[in-house]
């Protein structure tokens, strides 16, 4: 019954997406902020967003991070700060009703890992995410985002040099457009 339910659900919402509701809405340059978990590791941080192009359904984002590291130190857990900065491409997929934006993205990520759990100072890799933008006025936006992310970086200097900044990527924030 449930996923009789969701079914339903998700047909009568993919049925209402349409393009011609965007006009209610910024495709101007934005900037904001965010709080996020990417895999064990918590962190904030700031986003820029083009201007959209092409029809309004494509722009550019990059984010600035900082990220701490949750692991094991001296029989506590502790929290290292590190950062990371990534770049990538927006794809628009529509609307839901006049306020809820759907997009894709994808890019590129650099982390910069602390010296006191790595012995690499760069790790490259890439995300990919679906988010959801609610307007509740034209030029401000509450945001969830969840994907992906993958860079192979590993704790070297932890006990099993467990991963980092890899699998589930959760993301939550606001923006505003100018």
């Amino acid at each position: 019954m449930k996923n009789a339910l969701l079914i339903i659900f998700l047909i009568f919402s993919i049925a209402n997406i349409t393009k011609g509701q965007e006009e209610s809405i910024s495709h101007n340059f934005s900037a904001g902020f965010h709080l996020n978990q990417y895999q064990n590791d918590f962190g904030m941080g700031l986003n820029l967003t083009s201007p959209f192009f092409a029809n309004n359904s494509i722009a550019v984002r990059m984010r600035a991070n900082l990220m701490f590291n949750q692991h094991p130190e001296n029989n506590e857990t502790t929290w290292t700060p590190y950062s990371n900065v990534s770049v990538g491409v927006i794809g628009v997929g529509g609307m839901v009703g006049e306020h809820i934006r759907l997009y894709g993205e994808g890019g590129a990520i650099a982390l910069f890992p602390s010296e006191e759990f790595s012995t690499e100072t760069l790790e490259i890799g890439g995300y990919g995410l679906f988010g959801f933008e609610f307007y509740m006025y034209p030029r401000f936006n509450y945001y969830i985002e969840i994907g992906g992310i993958g860079t192979g970086a590993k704790a070297d200097k932890i006990a099993g040099a467990p991963i980092y900044s890899n699998g589930l990527l959760i993301s939550v924030g606001f923006r505003g457009h100018f």
